[in-house]
């Protein structure tokens, strides 16, 4: 017995069988495709980039201009995200301080802008080819999201966490917009 496993073990090692290893759909192999990770690693936060781009299967089957448009939906998702949790602590009367009410207040308006005008207008300049104008829109996002975050004295923000989400997702979209002007 011992003697056969040895010289299995002995074979194998010789002669090894060689085993194929496929990506299957429910986890796309993103390494096989450089235009996602040429992209990101254009961007300031790569991880999020790939996280944010493999997330979305479309993004595997299109050029650059359409990762930038992707990306800008994850800003309107993010946005959104926003808006109702704002939505629900106003509606539950959480913060009865007037100075973060009125906080969020300012916050939902800033990220209104966002979902009814900056996202659309990125997206209807993308398709149009006016790829400045899209950048501006990436960046006023970015920037509504952490003057938002500064509205709130410090430590008292409910919205840290998506306030970051957005300025970080608007700040990658914005680099896909600019390697889009660059190519």
């Amino acid at each position: 017995m011992i003697r056969s496993t040895i010289f299995l073990v002995l074979l194998l090692t010789l002669y090894p069988i060689p085993i194929q290893i496929q990506a299957t759909p429910s986890i796309p192999n993103i390494l096989g495709n450089n235009l996602i990770d040429q992209t990101c690693k254009k961007t300031p936060y790569y991880d999020l980039c790939i996280q944010t781009l493999v997330s979305c299967p479309e993004s595997f089957h299109t050029d650059l201009e359409g990762l930038a448009k992707i990306t800008v939906g994850a800003i309107a998702h993010k946005a959104s995200a926003a808006l109702r949790r704002i939505e629900t602590i106003l509606a539950k009367k959480e913060h009865s301080k007037p100075a973060v009410r009125e906080a969020l207040n300012a916050c939902a308006s800033r990220y209104r802008a966002v979902v009814e005008q900056d996202v659309p207008e990125t997206l209807m300049s993308l398709r149009t080819g006016n790829y400045k104008f899209a950048s501006r829109g990436t960046n006023d996002a970015a920037t509504e999201a952490m003057s938002c975050e500064e509205d709130f004295a410090a430590g008292e923000s409910p919205l840290s966490d998506l306030n970051v989400a957005v300025h970080d997702v608007s700040v990658v979209a914005a680099a896909i917009v600019q390697a889009v002007i660059e190519s």
